[in-house]
């Protein structure tokens, strides 16, 4: 799902850039430079969406851009385009399930113990990962 968000951009005195996204709840972020910024505020703005999506929470629609103005003489403003599933795919904490084949004699020790199978088997595979 892409989404376009308009935002403000605000130039500061030491030559940053900040950025506020009105319509997700004022979001905000900011960069050393504009490009920066700019990347920043899909970060952001990706994450705040992520995050509303996994609790189950309604995506706000995005503002008619023009009919939005920046709060301070030294900002513009610009489009933000989010594309939520490929952020998704890298940042996602949503559990998905995956079916299990060990010997019979292991799971019944592993349960004997306590053992997480889930908590075991995600851990293992980023330390693959990270191999």
């Amino acid at each position: 799902m892409k989404l376009a968000y308009p935002a403000f951009f605000y130039t500061e005195d030491n030559g940053s850039c900040s950025v506020v996204i009105p319509d997700l709840g004022g979001c905000a972020t900011q960069g050393r430079t504009l490009a920066e910024a700019m990347e920043m505020a899909v970060d952001a703005a990706s994450g705040w969406l992520l995050c509303s999506v996994e609790e189950g929470e309604d995506i706000p629609q995005p503002s008619d851009i023009m009919s939005m103005q920046p709060e301070y003489p030294n900002g513009f403003s610009s489009i933000i385009l989010v594309d939520l599933d490929e952020y998704s795919k890298t940042h996602s904490e949503k559990a998905v399930k995956k079916t299990l084949t060990i010997p019979s004699w292991v799971n019944e020790a592993a349960e004997r113990k306590g053992i997480n199978f889930s908590a075991v088997l995600k851990d293992a595979i980023i330390h693959q990962l990270q191999a």
